[in-house]
């Protein structure tokens, strides 16, 4: 599988400790189709942005139409800093799949797992794992970019709560 590295400027540290929680483990290695529409947008999303910064594109533009067409262009600024902040502050690298793939990735199931959790209001647990992505300068203002954009998916009709794994929005 190729991987994009949206943040190649550091190097993994060899005795970091590796962010595991079950919840993560709901997401990890499955399909995507078996995702609910709206985590579904978000793997989008995050993907989407990542390749725009691969290709040194502006991720806002290139993710306006997605956003737009479901509503939820309100949400976009709040979605891009809660990506540029992970982004500019991580602590290891952080990989997410090119946009064809069809498994989700472990950062991309954690990456996940923390917009659900914050859907749930679980803001100390949405920090604490924060806090082991990225620096803790950039702990805040991640998960306060990731609360507002949530807010905002929500009022566009996303439902961020966490999904049933076996069940899909649009099956008949």
């Amino acid at each position: 599988m190729t991987i994009i590295n949206i943040y190649a400027r550091r190097r993994r540290a060899p005795n970091r400790v590796r962010y595991q929680e079950s919840r993560m483990y709901a997401f990890v290695d499955r399909p995507v189709e078996n995702l609910c529409n709206s985590s579904r947008f978000l793997l989008w999303a995050m993907r989407g942005w990542a390749d725009a910064v691969a290709r040194r594109r502006c991720p806002p533009q290139a993710l306006r139409r997605g956003f737009e067409g479901v509503g939820a262009l309100p949400a976009l600024a709040d979605f891009h800093a809660a990506m540029m902040s992970i982004g500019t502050g991580a602590i290891e690298d952080i990989t997410l799949a090119p946009m064809p793939c069809r498994q989700i990735g472990e950062e991309e199931a954690i990456l996940i797992a923390l917009w659900h959790d914050m859907a749930l209001d679980r803001v100390e647990q949405v920090q604490a794992t924060l806090a082991l992505l990225v620096e803790a300068d950039h702990v805040v203002p991640v998960s306060t970019a990731i609360a507002a954009a949530s807010l905002k998916l929500s009022a566009a009709g996303f439902d961020l709560s966490p999904p049933n794994m076996n069940h899909q929005e649009n099956r008949p």
